[in-house]
């Protein structure tokens, strides 16, 4: 039973309070400055947080989604070796030493429909939404083209021969070019 005491209310409230209530969001938009869509983050079941993101008018298909290590959208910071915006995002936040698809901040991919539109909610016991707001703060990634989660089987070769997932696999899952990024602010 559940005490009535202001102890338990005040307990029972809190516990309210941070399941369901907003903690952190993000405006996410593509490269020429425009809206694409919203990230809400949650403090979810113990341990836990709840991630709901919504986007319209981006291409259709799977999409790689991360949240990366700054907590900066410049468009015009872009990757010196493929010319993608947003480079000043940093990498996929991670806080142990990972490769992809264990870093904190990889998150499952993205499906937007033939009308441009999705919807996604998911929960990651990898991090807490407080540890996004480091010194050099957070963002959300929406990239161009589908994570493959670093699922190259052996059988499969690079181009130097070695077997299974390539250096850049395991840092990004060949995900592709950034298309839309948002600065995860605390609410």
């Amino acid at each position: 039973m559940l005490g009535t005491g202001t102890a338990g209310l005040a307990a029972a409230g809190t516990a309210d309070a941070m399941l369901g209530q907003s903690a952190a969001k993000a405006v996410i938009k593509n490269a020429d400055g425009e809206s694409v869509g919203s990230l809400r983050l949650e403090h979810g079941d113990p341990g836990t947080s709840k991630i709901t993101v919504a986007v319209s008018g981006l291409p259709a298909g799977y999409h790689g989604f991360h949240v990366h290590t700054k907590g900066v959208c410049d468009p015009r910071s872009t990757d010196p070796s493929t010319g993608s915006p947003f480079f000043s995002a940093g990498a996929h936040f991670d806080l142990g030493s990972g490769t992809h698809p264990d870093h904190s901040g990889d998150l499952p991919a993205l499906l937007v429909s033939r009308d441009g539109t999705g919807n996604a909610t998911t929960a990651t016991d990898r991090f807490g939404v407080n540890q996004l707001f480091d010194g050099d703060g957070s963002a959300i990634i929406i990239h161009a083209g589908r994570d493959n989660q670093a699922n190259i089987p052996d059988r499969y070769r690079g181009m130097d021969g070695k077997a299974g997932p390539d250096d850049e696999s395991l840092k990004t899952g060949d995900s592709g070019g950034r298309i839309a990024c948002g600065v995860i602010e605390e609410r």
